[in-house]
C-alpha cells in the first residue's frame, strides 16, 4: 500500500463527495479513510451511500482536527499517509507524483503540494516562518531545511514517522496542528519539502463559514498561544507578548479615532473585539 488518504469532514457533504471523487479516480495503490466529526447535514450517510469502498469512522462528538486523523492513522497501512482537507480537489497525477517525490527525497518528512483557488490561481502554500519566529531566533536555530511548514489542506508524510510521533497533538483544536506537526518533524532531523508538480484545488475555509470572524480570530489566536507554549522559551513568549501589546493598543487608539467616519460598522467592531482579544490574551 502506497498511501493512506485521510479526510475529516465537518458539515461538508457535498465537498466532502467531490473531494472523494478525486481520490478515488487517482492512479496507484491506495487507502481512503474518512473520519467524520458528527456532521448534522447527513455527510456520513452519504459518504457511506455513494463510497462503500472507504472506511468510514463516525465520531460521536467533535474531536477537532487533530484527534480526528489519529483515530485514522492507527488503522493505516500505507508507506505514506495524507492528510487532505474535504473542501479540495485533487488534480491527476498529484498523488502519484508525491509518492515518487518522497521516495526520491529521503530527507523529507513530510511534503505539501501546490494549492490553487477553484478559478486556478495560487494560494499561499509554504510557510517560511513560525508564529513569532522573529523573536525566537534561539528555538529555530539548527532546524534542518528552510521550510516552516506547508498549506495544511494537502499533506503527505512518512507514516513510521508520524506513527513515532504518536500523531498530531490533540491539544490543538482546529489551527496550529500542522505547524506543530512540522515543527516536531524538523526536531527530529527531517525537513518539510514543497512538490511544485503537483495541484490541489481548495475551497478553503468551509467548515467554518459560519462562525463569527472574532471568534475565529480567537481560535487561531488562542492555538498561535499554544504554539508559544509549547516550542518557545519564557523570555521569548514575554517579547512576543510586549510587540503584539504595543500593535493592538495602537490599532485600537486608530479604530476609536476613526469610529464616526466608518462605513462598515459591523467590520469596525469585529476588528475592535480582535484587538481587546489580544490585549486580555498577553495580559494573561
Amino acid at each position: 500500500m502506497d498511501v493512506s488518504v485521510i479526510i475529516v469532514s465537518y458539515n461538508t457533504a457535498d465537498l466532502t463527495i467531490k473531494c472523494l471523487a478525486s481520490v478515488r479516480a487517482a492512479a496507484g495503490k491506495k487507502e481512503i479513510f474518512v473520519v467524520d466529526n458528527a456532521s448534522t447535514d447527513g455527510s456520513a450517510a452519504a459518504i457511506g451511500k455513494q463510497f462503500p469502498e472507504i472506511t468510514l469512522i463516525e465520531n460521536p462528538q467533535n474531536m477537532g482536527f487533530g484527534a480526528a486523523n489519529n483515530r485514522a492513522l492507527k488503522i493505516c497501512r500505507g508507506r505514506y499517509v495524507v492528510f487532505l482537507n474535504p473542501d479540495t480537489v485533487v488534480r491527476p497525477g498529484t498523488l502519484s507524483r508525491a509518492v515518487s517525490y518522497m521516495d526520491a527525497h529521503p530527507d523529507v518528512g513530510l511534503a505539501g503540494a501546490r494549492i490553487l483557488n477553484p478559478d486556478g490561481s495560487p494560494q499561499e502554500s509554504i510557510s517560511w516562518r513560525y508564529p513569532g519566529e522573529k523573536f525566537a531566533k534561539s528555538e529555530t536555530k539548527g532546524l534542518p531545511g528552510k521550510i516552516a511548514c506547508v498549506l495544511g489542506a494537502f499533506m503527505i508524510a512518512r507514516r513510521p514517522l508520524i506513527d513515532e510521533l504518536g500523531g498530531f497533538d490533540e491539544d490543538f483544536f482546529l489551527y496550529g496542528e500542522d505547524e506543530d506537526l512540522a515543527w516536531r518533524i524538523r526536531e527530529k532531523g527531517f525537513s518539510i519539502g514543497y512538490i511544485e508538480e503537483t495541484e490541489v484545488l481548495h475551497w478553503g475555509g468551509q467548515s467554518e463559514a459560519r462562525t463569527p470572524p472574532p471568534e475565529l480570530f480567537e481560535k487561531k489566536l488562542r492555538a498561535e498561544y499554544l504554539f508559544y507554549a509549547k516550542h518557545y522559551q519564557p523570555q521569548t513568549i514575554a517579547r512576543i507578548k510586549r510587540s503584539q501589546r504595543r500593535k493592538a493598543i495602537y490599532r485600537l487608539i486608530t479604530l476609536w479615532l476613526t469610529t464616526p467616519f466608518s462605513r462598515d460598522r459591523q467590520a469596525h467592531e469585529n476588528k475592535t473585539r480582535c484587538y481587546r482579544l489580544v490585549l486580555a490574551m498577553t495580559r494573561s
